[in-house]
């Protein structure tokens, strides 16, 4: 079981209360909001994105602290929604998340220069910074890397000391690829 990074289940989504929430807090702001749900028949035909949240954050926290001002690490480290809209800061609404009374929603346009100047620090190797969205991908590469006694043999990089934080920046780097390039919001359940 555990946490799991997911797109989100089309029609739950757009019947639901965060995009709801969300559509009202955007026109608000006078910001676009999410693709109409005319076009959720076209979310099906997509792919979907799936990563097992696997290791302590630790790490991952401190690199983004060290990396990144504190705006961008709180926006990076508290979102519950990962969104394909384009926004400052975070987006807080009164309604309950899948793990909180509130729904935390970051842009997946704020969140991709972040990660890829994580990933940049931390020197992934580019089968990393790849846009392949084949389900659990990076939770498996680094569950592969961890039962391998050899598999860092020959590699270098920052990211080769410290596979928490890898494997977040790489996490968080596909899910923000995934959310501009199908348009699908991102969800923890």
């Amino acid at each position: 079981m555990g946490i799991h990074l997911v797109s989100a289940d089309v029609e739950e989504w757009f019947g639901g209360a965060v995009a709801a929430a969300l559509d009202e807090e955007l026109a608000r702001r006078g910001l676009p909001q999410l693709p109409p749900a005319a076009s959720v028949a076209s979310f099906a035909s997509f792919a979907s994105f799936e990563e097992k949240v696997l290791p302590p954050m630790d790490t991952f926290g401190a690199l983004c602290r060290e990396v990144l001002t504190p705006e961008e690490a709180a926006g990076l480290l508290d979102w519950t929604e990962l969104v394909p809209v384009p926004f400052d800061g975070v987006i807080e609404l009164p309604v309950p998340s899948t793990y909180g009374d509130r729904a935390v929603v970051f842009s997946a346009h704020r969140l991709l220069p972040l990660a890829e100047r994580l990933a940049a620090v931390l020197e992934l190797p580019k089968d990393l910074r790849g846009s392949g969205f084949r389900t659990m991908e990076v939770s498996s590469w680094f569950l592969d890397i961890a039962g391998e006694p050899d598999a860092l043999a020959g590699r270098t990089g920052r990211w080769t000391r410290d596979l928490p934080a890898a494997f977040y920046a790489a996490m968080y780097l596909r899910a923000a690829q995934y959310c501009l390039r199908q348009g699908r919001p991102l969800t923890y359940c």
